[in-house]
């Protein structure tokens, strides 16, 4: 997920709200990398900023989509803004759980509620730009 998280932040830098995304996504990228290098190192303050600037803006995905009627809300139409916006605030949040779970359960086995958490949350990330870019051969909207 952070190589996933980092390439987000990577492509923010030429948006008009490159403000918001940016952090959010680089942030993620460096929880993921550091509980996955050593799960104790967490840091729970980054980690629980992370996770609520993931929740705002997730909020503020929905309501755009909601007020403008752009895409509807259970809509995986890549090619309009708000959807890859919002798939990438809900990813950032449940990996941004999943992580924090992960941590706070050090001495204990990580549960499988973690581990298969993570392994469904990349497929998922990495096959929907796969079957929308490829097979259905759809376009981003500018």
């Amino acid at each position: 997920m952070s190589t996933l998280f980092a390439y987000s932040a990577s492509v923010q830098l030429n948006d008009h709200d490159w403000y918001f995304w940016f952090p959010l996504y680089s942030s993620a990228c460096l929880i993921n990398l550091t509980n996955c290098i050593k799960t104790t190192k967490l840091n729970k303050p980054i980690a629980t900023i992370t996770l609520w600037i993931g929740i705002l803006l997730y909020i503020k995905v929905v309501l755009e989509d909601f007020i403008y009627e752009i895409a509807g809300f259970w809509s995986l139409d890549l090619s309009e803004r708000v959807v890859r916006e919002k798939i990438g605030s809900i990813l950032v949040i449940i990996s941004t759980i999943l992580q924090m779970k992960a941590a706070s359960n050090v001495q204990k086995n990580i549960s499988n509620i973690v581990k298969y958490g993570m392994l469904i949350l990349v497929c998922f990330s990495y096959m929907l730009p796969f079957v929308f870019f490829v097979i259905l051969r759809g376009e981003i909207k500018l």
